[in-house]
């Protein structure tokens, strides 16, 4: 399997080349975004613990947020790869990530790091939406 990290801050272009990956290689997408919504919109145990640290307006801790990636990767055992769009964020979540895919007998294969100028990122974010 396939292990994609990519790494880059908002507006870099994470969401569009996970795209292109999965169009072209069937990867799985996961980005802690989506993740979040799914998990608070399904009103899950984790989403429900997330929703209490949010609407406090504290962080939602590491361990959440791993449960729910551990969730989303469990339910693609038989992807071909996975693309990890916007975590791990710290070195807690890196080593957690680490064991996940140890579990597994696997590993992260790549990371890829989109470096984009700061005037871009600010023109492709003011222009979301329009």
């Amino acid at each position: 399997m396939i292990n994609l990290i990519l790494f880059g801050p908002p507006g870099s272009g994470k969401g569009t080349q996970a795209a292109k990956l999965v169009e072209k290689y069937g990867f799985v997408h996961i980005s802690t975004g989506d993740l979040f919504r799914y998990e608070m919109g399904n009103n899950t145990e984790l989403g429900q613990q997330a929703k209490s640290f949010i609407s406090k307006g504290d962080l939602v801790p590491d361990s959440i947020t791993i449960g729910m990636l551990r969730n989303k990767v469990e339910k693609h055992p038989d992807a071909s790869g996975i693309i990890f769009d916007g975590f791990p964020r710290n070195v807690l979540q890196a080593d957690a990530l680490d064991n996940l895919l140890q579990e597994k007998n696997d590993a992260i294969s790549a990371l890829i790091a989109l470096d984009v100028e700061d005037e871009e990122i600010v023109k492709r974010i003011l222009s979301r939406g329009k």
